[in-house]
């Protein structure tokens, strides 16, 4: 995968809104549980190509170290060279200090192109130094924002147990509260309360059914007197039932003592 692909992957996932997702998805525990996989899919695959970036740089920095130790090393030489034709030459051998200068002129040729090459790579090495310091930013904010994936996928789940928990909860309650109309309970209630009534309306009747029975009693025993006197009447004894009648009065009303 090109560096430049997974970069773009990368800045793409740090930029997704967690919340407007989770907002927008008709399951948000599959929709974390999805975006775990892609962010850790992503996260070895980015950790795969900046490995390749930066093994790239090292190379790089190392062809870059080598020209310039080549540079110095073509310039010892260059100087050891003409040193040994200015020698040759104050002893008048033409011929060798000619040799020797243009020995000091090939290693400063070989100089020149190493250090060349050594400029050539700088901007290289500074680009890719670059690409490789915000592939392990984005790496790392990955990381980070996979934890906080999974962090929420945690509380979500754990949201969803406590709300599930409650409803099963209220569910239980609804289905024994006594206060519920057409519950069992209320109904037995209702049964009891009616019984209730039912015998304290026959006590009330017993009570009233006694109470006549003594007043029934009481005119017996009135015109139980009255027929005895109306046969005394009838026996000639008329007017002594009447007197017995006064005397009763009579002594009723009669104090010991007058």
């Amino acid at each position: 995968m090109a560096k430049q692909s997974i970069f773009g992957r990368i800045s793409q996932l740090l930029k997704a809104n967690i919340n407007s997702l989770l907002d927008q998805a008709e399951d948000p525990e599959k929709m974390l549980d999805q975006m775990v996989r892609d962010f850790t899919n992503s996260i070895a695959d980015a950790e795969s190509a900046i490995a390749e970036t930066i093994g790239n740089l090292r190379l790089l920095e190392d062809d870059h170290r080598e020209d310039v130790e080549a540079a110095a090393e073509w310039g010892r030489k260059a100087l050891a060279a003409s040193t040994q034709a200015d020698k040759y030459r104050a002893a008048g051998d033409g011929a060798n200090a000619d040799k020797f200068d243009n020995l000091a002129k090939v290693a400063l040729q070989r100089q020149i192109s190493s250090e060349n090459e050594a400029k050539a790579a700088e901007p290289q090495i500074a680009s890719q130094t670059e690409v490789v310091e915000k592939l392990k930013a984005g790496l790392n904010g990955m990381k980070e924002k996979l934890e906080q994936l999974k962090s929420k996928r945690s509380e979500l789940v754990a949201r969803a147990k406590s709300a599930q928990a409650q409803s099963q909860v209220m569910d239980a309650v609804k289905s024994i509260d006594i206060l519920d109309p057409t519950s069992e309970v209320s109904r037995f209630e209702e049964k009891i309360k009616r019984e209730e009534a039912r015998v304290r309306g026959a006590q009330e009747l017993a009570a009233s059914s006694l109470d006549a029975q003594f007043n029934d009693l009481d005119d017996l025993g009135e015109m139980t007197e009255v027929e005895a006197r109306l046969a005394a009447l009838k026996t000639g004894g008329g007017q002594a039932a009447v007197e017995a009648g006064s005397g009763d009065s009579a002594s009723a009303s009669y104090t010991p003592g007058q």
